[in-house]
């Protein structure tokens, strides 16, 4: 795949594996500072000391995404911008088999008690090819209400 294109699936995390506190995490500030009807998402986070503006076409498995790292002057100066489009998670990393690794994220604030996970791909036919462990639960890839982007402007989705 090119450079710029993201290849991942996402799933719903029921219980999180018991021994989750031994991985490393980092806590993510995200904040959106634009989002289309399209789905193109503008956004800033920061994670790990450091800062970072992403652009993001629409959803689904295979999408463009273009990470530009921001010093934190910038990040503090557009971070007013995002009020009302924001998300607050720790984000833990998890290697699982065949080289991927899993990025569990435990939201806080009102999106406190959701729990998903990412895995990013090579290449499509390493997405299909994958077999998540059960623990990840129902995949919602495809599922907008679990996009960040609608998360941090709606919320929780209903049931």
């Amino acid at each position: 795949m090119p450079s710029g294109v993201e290849i991942e699936r996402k799933f719903l995390v029921g219980r999180p594996p018991p021994d989750l506190e031994t991985y490393p995490s980092n806590r993510i500030d995200q904040g959106y500072l634009a989002i289309t009807d399209q789905g193109v998402e503008v956004r800033i986070r920061n994670y790990g000391g450091r800062s970072f503006l992403t652009i993001k076409s629409g959803g689904g498995e295979v999408r463009i995404e273009e990470e530009i790292e921001i010093d934190e002057r910038r990040f503090r100066s557009l971070w007013p911008l995002t009020e009302g489009r924001r998300i607050c998670k720790r984000r833990y990393l998890i290697p699982a088999k065949a080289g991927a690794r899993v990025e569990l994220d435990v939201y806080d604030g009102a999106l406190s008690g959701l729990v998903t996970a990412e895995v990013e791909f090579e290449s499509q036919d390493a997405a299909a090819a994958f077999t998540a462990p059960s623990w990840l639960g129902r995949e919602i890839t495809n599922e907008p209400a679990y996009k960040n982007q609608r998360l941090a402007v709606r919320g929780l989705p209903d049931g």
